[in-house]
């Protein structure tokens, strides 16, 4: 692949546009009683930016667009359509044109604004009017079009995409080249939207911050008691750590197992602002759907949240299959990445439906883990399980569907433990220590806390001026200002 100025030029961040096409209202009565609700419309839309995980994916496109059309009839009809036009005597190009105005646009679209001299080049090179000129004298050169568009391609995309569109110059058959041209753009489309995103983040971010905790504090000028359902929540938490419950001091008897850093997390003494939110925040994950009285702060969370809570719960799930599992089977075998990935494959696909039926889920999971640890045994060359430890598998698998079972509740103490950590010390940090039966879900975890932390730090950020004074009526003041781990 030739090394090209261009390309270098397409590594320095480029300006964003952005603009909004929201209504701004007017000075009706109409307008003026909808404008809370353009503003909490607002609101949500820059909430939701801040939060974007900077890795999109191709999503479906519209379907006014040629692109959308083709994604919607792949992978025959509109190929097999444009292959028996260009094989027709004479030819119909009327397809390939349509296609090639499409890719002059997707092209110009991957141009930063000072690329000045490549847009006229392109433009000039894919000008429709001059195609269509040729295409109605039968002359359209459609291969020599595509080794063009080629050649920019190569230009502009970005180097992860070197190889495919080195492949694309080994293809012969126009159609065939085409759709290759087609599908390797889509890709650096999103490769554009992922860059833009990754540069903005940062503005965002902080202009999020910003701008909910004002558009909040005009609800809070309006509504004085609009933080009550928050203050409840935080003082339940602060109550829970000066007084653990039952399953608070087994999740500090967990952290035993897990070293030092989940040790100091887990102490309810000394209280801090850090314990108090992380104990909040945790309780999120078990929020009654039932009750009303959800905090004013997280609610435009809650959906998040949920989505939290239900990948907690299948994490917990499996987990407690594989230490289960792990602990009647030889070492060697869970020592093999393989096996245990397509163990997890197996059992994360059939807990998915877990809540709608437990028992009848857990019942399938025993079958599959069973018939797998046998034939891993076998293929190993490892001793097979007795008929005995078989029974025994078999029902340990199917008592997790109980929700008093005794792995699953540890395992899940473990887990927000884990969460707990992470909060405080961050996610990598909290990797390095992972209490016991957690460790082969390692990648799943480290998913599940950066969205925990992502989530809640945000919404620290947002709303750690209402926090720090809910909380100074809640722990002294000392405590209030610690400085590491503890201050908001």
């Amino acid at each position: 692949m030739p090394d090209v100025k261009e390309r270098a030029a397409r590594k320095e961040p480029g300006a964003a546009e952005s603009a909004s096409r929201e209504s701004r209202g007017g000075n009706t009565r109409e307008s003026a009683s909808s404008a809370q609700g353009h503003r909490s419309c607002m609101t949500e839309r820059v909430h939701d930016a801040s939060k974007l995980d900077c890795q999109l994916e191709e999503r479906s496109l519209s379907s006014s667009s040629l692109e959308g059309k083709v994604k919607d009839t792949m992978p025959s009809d509109f190929w097999e359509h444009l292959n028996a036009q260009l094989s027709a005597v004479p030819p119909d190009f009327s397809c390939a044109l349509e296609l090639l105005k499409e890719i002059k646009e997707i092209l110009l679209s991957l141009l930063l604004p000072r690329q000045s001299r490549l847009k006229n080049e392109i433009e000039e090179a894919l000008d429709m009017e001059f195609l269509q000129q040729q295409a109605d004298r039968g002359d359209l050169n459609v291969s020599y079009l595509s080794k063009y568009i080629l050649n920019m391609m190569v230009l502009l995309c970005a180097p992860i995409r070197d190889e495919a569109v080195q492949r694309l110059e080994n293809i012969s058959d126009p159609v065939r080249l085409l759709r290759g041209i087609f599908q390797v753009l889509g890709q650096m489309k999103m490769d554009m939207v992922n860059y833009t995103i990754q540069s903005l983040q940062p503005q965002l971010q902080e202009h999020s911050v910003q701008f909910e905790r004002a558009q909040f504090q005009e609800r809070l000028n309006k509504e004085p008691r609009l933080l009550n359902h928050t203050t409840k929540w935080l003082t339940q938490a602060a109550t829970q750590l000066i007084a653990p419950s039952a399953s608070s001091s087994d999740l500090q008897d967990c952290s035993s197992s897990a070293g030092p850093s989940p040790s100091d997390v887990a102490v309810p003494e000394p209280l801090s602002p850090a314990m108090v939110l992380s104990q909040g925040f945790l309780s999120l994950l078990t929020w009654d759907p039932e009750n009303e009285e959800f905090p004013e702060t997280l609610v435009a969370d809650r959906a998040r949240l949920q989505e939290l809570e239900s990948q907690q719960s299948q994490l917990t799930i499996l987990a407690s299959v594989l230490l289960v599992a792990s602990s009647f089977s030889d070492s060697g075998l869970f020592s093999s990445p393989q096996f245990v990935d397509k163990l997890k494959r197996i059992t994360k696909s059939l807990v998915e439906d877990f809540n709608s039926g437990p028992e009848e889920v857990m019942q399938s999971v025993s079958e599959q883990v069973v018939e797998e640890v046998h034939q891993g045994l076998k293929s190993m060359g490892l001793a097979a399980l007795s008929s005995e430890n078989t029974a025994s598998l078999v029902g340990q698998l199917q008592n997790i569907a109980k929700k008093e079972n005794c792995v699953r509740s540890v395992i899940d103490q473990r887990i927000r433990l884990f969460l707990k950590c992470c909060f405080v010390l961050g996610v990598q940090r909290s990797l390095l220590d992972l209490p016991g039966g957690l460790t082969l879900i390692e990648a799943e975890l480290a998913e599940l806390g950066q969205k925990f932390v992502s989530l809640t730090h945000h919404n620290q950020q947002v709303f750690a001026p209402y926090y720090t004074e809910i909380l100074k009526t809640l722990i002294s003041p000392a405590q209030t200002l610690t400085t590491k781990g503890g201050s908001l």
